[in-house]
């Protein structure tokens, strides 16, 4: 069974600094894109950051210049470095990878189960 599992999570004053890591487990055959996702209170699900398996990157506006992402390929893992953190940052982060079971089956979408981080003013 494919598990994603995220860990780094924690509380942090403002301008401070956290990096998440999260790990897929199980047998796979390869994955595809990986990204972080994250989710305050009362708002939808957003994107953060996404990276390829070539390792071309995205980011959402509100974290560029400040945060990461990378990945391991042979460790598979995707990390997400968080620098300059903000109290609007405060979130549930979820890991999401695309991953292909068999090298000839489609990929399917993974989530881990979200790791929290608080930024205090």
């Amino acid at each position: 069974q494919v598990q994603l599992v995220e860990s780094g999570g924690g509380m942090v004053q403002a301008g401070g600094s956290l990096r998440l890591s999260c790990e897929a487990s199980g047998t796979f055959s390869s994955i595809m894109g990986m990204a972080w996702y994250r989710q305050s209170p009362g708002d939808q699900r957003e994107l953060v950051a996404e990276i390829t398996r070539s390792s071309a990157i995205n980011y959402a506006d509100s974290v560029k210049g400040r945060f990461t992402i990378s990945r391991d390929n042979r460790e598979r893992t995707v990390y997400l470095q968080m620098n300059t953190l903000k109290p609007e940052d405060t979130a549930v982060y979820y890991c999401n990878a695309d991953i292909r079971r068999t090298p000839w089956g489609k990929t399917r979408e993974y989530w881990g189960q979200g790791t929290q981080v608080t930024v205090s003013s």
